[in-house]
């Protein structure tokens, strides 16, 4: 049985790979930092937009099992590789208030899109617009800000400080990191080999 999530906020444990054999049973890539988070699942949600939880569909977990480096889902209603072919693509996740709670100073990705953006010296940057995941770190896409489209790497050296209260993120950007901040070359010593 599925029906519309009333859930507004999800973690995103995984994605969906490919079917697994014939009985409808689904190879998932784990993208959760806490799979421990696995053991008692009883409900998922699928969708194909991890900030967009309107499209999701729950569904009743029948079996999880891992295998090397996938998880193994079999869900209530998908009987047979068919079916689950058309979830191929589908995140897999679970509402917040299921899930583990944050340590102090975290954040879950959904609440950084909307963030306003500023230097340690108060110059206004812009808005998340998006998330770009580069498997390194993440990377914030900035706009609305007089520098324009601005990328903003999620790192300790870059980030100070996440206010989920105010929505407000401060950086310490890095030389050359925001646009128009080149490096100026311009007092440099002329360096031709005259002495006099």
């Amino acid at each position: 049985m599925t029906n519309q999530p009333s859930e507004p906020y999800f973690l995103v444990l995984g994605k969906v790979v490919r079917p697994h054999g014939i009985r409808g049973e689904l190879r998932m890539q784990v993208i959760t930092r806490f799979p421990e988070f696995f053991e008692g699942l009883d409900t998922v949600y699928l969708g194909t937009d991890k900030f967009d939880r309107r499209s999701a569909t729950r569904y009743k977990v029948v079996r999880l099992r891992q295998e090397r480096d996938v998880m193994l889902l079999a869900l209530d209603g998908i009987m047979d590789r068919n079916t689950a072919e058309s979830l191929r693509g589908k995140f897999v996740m679970s509402p917040l208030r299921d899930t583990l709670p944050l340590e102090e100073g975290e954040v879950y990705l959904f609440e950084i899109v909307g963030m306003s953006v500023y230097t340690d010296t108060d110059e206004y940057l812009g808005d998340v617009a998006e998330i770009m995941e580069t498997g390194a770190n993440d990377v914030y896409v900035l706009r609305g800000g007089s520098r324009g489209d601005v990328l903003i790497p999620d790192t300790d050296e870059v980030i100070q400080s996440i206010d989920r209260a105010t929505r407000k993120i401060i950086i310490t950007p890095l030389i050359g990191l925001l646009p128009g901040d080149g490096i100026d070359d311009t007092d440099e010593p002329d360096d031709d080999g005259d002495d006099a």
